[in-house]
């Protein structure tokens, strides 16, 4: 009998360890996206204009496509989506705000893609980033949310929980 109570004691003690540790350590708690997925069913992901375009160094934010509307299946889901940083905002050395886009160059040397193409990731621990155009994964809540910057409009948000180089 003094053997189970104290199997049951070390049981409690590891459920209650594990609940300590994030869970994405042990097991897939979000749902991969990629670029395709942000776009309503029969839209390219990147506009065919786009995809031969050569980076020069105009300011190409007056060229962005209009966004043929977003999709709201993940609206409140902990996603993943890779992509490239473009830096907004700095706390300190790191970023706290940046657009994710789906490819290199996006929004400073090329047009932006279309709003639907565009993410805005805040974190409130900034992110050191080893410079403009980093490829990275983004794990967070997702939403349909509409943002304007300089640079273009953007139809998605993310808070990230966590932010890795991809």
């Amino acid at each position: 009998m003094v053997a189970s109570v104290h199997n049951r004691r070390a049981i409690l003690a590891a459920l209650a360890a594990l609940r300590a540790v994030p869970s994405m350590a042990f097991a897939k708690d979000y749902i991969d996206l990629d670029w395709g997925d942000l776009v309503p069913d029969g839209q390219a992901a990147v506009p065919p204009f786009l995809q031969g375009l050569q980076h020069d160094n105009s300011t190409p934010s007056s060229q962005q496509p209009p966004s043929q509307g977003v999709r709201t299946d993940w609206n409140g889901e902990i996603v993943r989506l890779p992509g490239y940083i473009v830096p907004i905002e700095y706390s300190g050395t790191g970023v706290t705000a940046f657009m994710l886009v789906p490819f290199v160059g996006a929004c400073v040397h090329v047009p932006p893609p279309p709003a639907n193409q565009l993410v805005f990731v805040t974190t409130t621990m900034p992110y050191q980033t080893s410079g403009l155009f980093e490829a990275v994964n983004v794990i967070g809540m997702f939403g349909t949310a509409s943002t304007s910057t300089q640079l273009a409009d953007i139809a998605y948000a993310l808070s990230a929980d966590h932010i890795e180089p991809f």
